[in-house]
């Protein structure tokens, strides 16, 4: 009877000892929707195979994604390198551990004003996300066309400040001449045919805008094992996307948007914002440094990226994947 008894305790031990494991292993994920954010997305259908559960949490912006780091609430977030940026800034416990998209922005302008050139925007309403990469683009786009910029009257650019999801209607209502507006929905305003690109704002020192996978200090550091089987099933995602674009597609339009974007979207909005792994410490405080000259954020103290940019967790999944 007794050596049934202990049988039976150390096996309910044993159960429970699992179940704490299996508990362990789940990662938390705060992510945007976006085009070039899918393959962050297609992590969770993949996750069961690296040994990991991954629930995502889709939030409306980047800075979002920073106070629900803030909270305790995420383990890894996906946002704009802005976000990341402003977040470490406030105090927010993070490390830049990857990139997974670039590009992603675009002046789109009224068709029917037919604006060729960032110089068209003089005397015009802009629409633009307050706090975002296309808010940062903007601005030192206009600061090297000598263009000053407000959402006050008195400047040559007057900003009206809009969520991303308002700022294709407030362009098809004509409420704003302009648009800085991240993808699809940049590419659907000019497939739909009331918008035209003006530029791709990727002349600033910035160049590119890289977005960034962000993780906990306390994830990276104290749940190292689960943080290096997540980075595998990031660059393994990532890769799927890069070498199978009918696999990225069919996840992006039909689980991410619903069916709400067409095949021409799809493939406009990864011409501009195609899908990457690598992040640099350089690249990171550019962004830095044109924030504090553009003033997004209004940083007290920015960061410096070579204390916060760690890319051993990148370099290691991607040697275990033989990818260069």
């Amino acid at each position: 009877m007794k050596l049934k008894s202990v049988a039976t305790a150390l096996l309910a031990l044993g159960i429970f000892s699992a179940a704490g494991a299996q508990a362990q292993d789940v990662v938390r994920l705060g992510n945007l929707k976006f085009a070039h954010y899918g393959a962050v997305s297609y992590i969770k259908e993949i996750a069961p195979k690296c040994g990991i559960k991954v629930e995502e949490h889709v939030f409306a912006k980047g800075l979002d994604v920073m106070q629900a780091i803030i909270a305790g609430e995420l383990d890894v977030g996906a946002t704009a390198s802005e976000a990341a940026i402003s977040g470490r800034a406030g105090g927010a416990p993070i490390y830049v551990v990857a990139g997974f998209a670039k590009g992603g922005a675009r002046l789109v302008g009224r068709a029917d004003l037919a604006m060729k050139s960032i110089r068209d925007l003089k005397g015009k309403r802009v629409g633009v996300t307050r706090g975002g990469i296309q808010e940062v683009l903007l601005l030192a786009e206009l600061q090297q066309a000598g263009l000053t910029a407000s959402d006050q009257p008195g400047k040559d650019v007057r900003l009206v400040l809009l969520a991303y999801a308002d700022l294709n209607q407030a362009l098809l209502g004509k409420n704003i001449d302009a648009m800085m507006q991240s993808e699809p929905q940049s590419s659907q305003a000019i497939n739909k045919g009331f918008g035209n690109e003006i530029m791709k704002p990727y002349n600033t020192p910035i160049g590119e805008p890289v977005r960034t996978m962000v993780m906990t200090e306390k994830f990276y550091k104290e749940r190292r094992p689960v943080a290096e089987k997540f980075m595998r099933c990031f660059v393994e995602a990532t890769r799927t996307f890069i070498d199978n674009k009918a696999v990225a597609e069919k996840y992006v339009r039909e689980v991410v948007f619903k069916g709400q974007i067409t095949k021409d979207d799809f493939e406009d909005a990864i011409g501009n914002s195609p899908y990457v792994h690598d992040i640099s410490v350089e690249h990171i405080q550019t962004t830095t440094d044109v924030m504090v000259k553009t003033g997004v954020g209004r940083m007290s103290r920015p960061p410096v990226a070579r204390d916060w940019v760690k890319t051993d967790l990148l370099e290691q999944a991607r040697k275990s994947l033989g990818i260069r």
